[in-house]
């Protein structure tokens, strides 16, 4: 007779058949949670090495220096003003803080490290992330949605290489050279500061400034920038490539939700990395 019922119904024998460990409800959705996120980075590093890998193809040298345009030129003044500024703020800050200790002199020194050490690389990563990575996400989705990409597919154009390795190229040359301009106006936003305003030597400042940076403080800046140029540009792409796989949205909401979410996982993992960089580099 149960066995008649079973065959009649079988929904009800699945429901209720249960597993004997009864920790297996517990842990199910963290184990499923963690799957998925391991997934994603296995398909991002695929992503990314994909497209590396068609950087050195001869035909990308006009798309590289058009990215290189639109992700590094176009986003120079952003990065000064945020970069003069920052200097400034830091320079105020630095200055009561010394001046408690009769430390004034060493002035250049706090600004000049904090810059070039921490804060240029990193301020620097947003501001890019905010301006270009945005827009890379929303253009890259909206081909995705217009089937654009799929079109490219049908005339058998590799879309990794025609659409994202260009812009990863442009994201490591561009990164280091705005973290250096972020660097040099950041500092002249401290003298200004310190010095003009406050009434700071302003040779003991740049002495300060030149005495204390060794070749290893401005190599580990650009090193931080070459990876968050990496991160920034793939975690971009990748969200506006694949946004037609998202579950919760579709057509210009999903636009629009993955280019939230790359702007937020990307300065998320841009503070992650840094603390992993610099970890390596002290």
């Amino acid at each position: 007779m149960a066995e008649n019922l079973k065959e009649q119904n079988p929904s009800n024998a699945i429901a209720v058949e249960k597993p004997g460990n009864p920790f297996t409800w517990i842990f199910h959705p963290f184990g499923a949670k963690t799957l998925r996120i391991n997934g994603n980075l296995g398909a991002i590093a695929i992503f990314l090495f994909r497209a590396f890998f068609m950087i050195f193809h001869h035909k990308q040298i006009s798309a590289i220096v058009q990215q290189i345009y639109f992700i590094g030129a176009k986003s120079a003044q952003i990065v000064m003003l945020v970069g003069f500024f920052t200097g400034m703020v830091l320079g105020l800050q630095l200055y009561h803080v010394l001046v408690k200790f009769g430390s004034v002199g060493v002035l250049g020194t706090a600004v000049g490290l904090s810059l070039i050490r921490e804060m240029g690389p990193v301020l620097t990563a947003i501001m890019i992330t905010a301006r270009a990575g945005s827009a890379m996400t929303a253009e890259i989705g909206i081909q995705r949605i217009s089937e654009q990409i799929d079109a490219l597919s049908t005339m058998r154009i590799d879309p990794v290489g025609f659409l994202i390795s260009p812009r990863i190229a442009a994201g490591i040359i561009s990164f280091p050279i705005l973290t250096a301009f972020f660097d040099l106006i950041g500092i002249i936003g401290g003298w200004i500061s310190g010095c003009v305003l406050l009434g700071v030597n302003s040779g003991a400042y740049f002495y300060r400034v030149i005495s204390a940076t060794q070749m290893e403080d401005i190599t580990g800046g650009f090193v931080k920038s070459l990876v968050f140029g990496i991160l920034v540009v793939t975690i971009c792409c990748f969200q506006g490539f694949f946004t037609h796989m998202r579950t919760d949205s579709y057509g210009a909401r999903s636009v629009s939700l993955s280019t939230t979410s790359a702007v937020v996982l990307s300065c998320v993992m841009i503070l992650i990395s840094d603390y992993v960089v610099t970890s390596f580099i002290l």
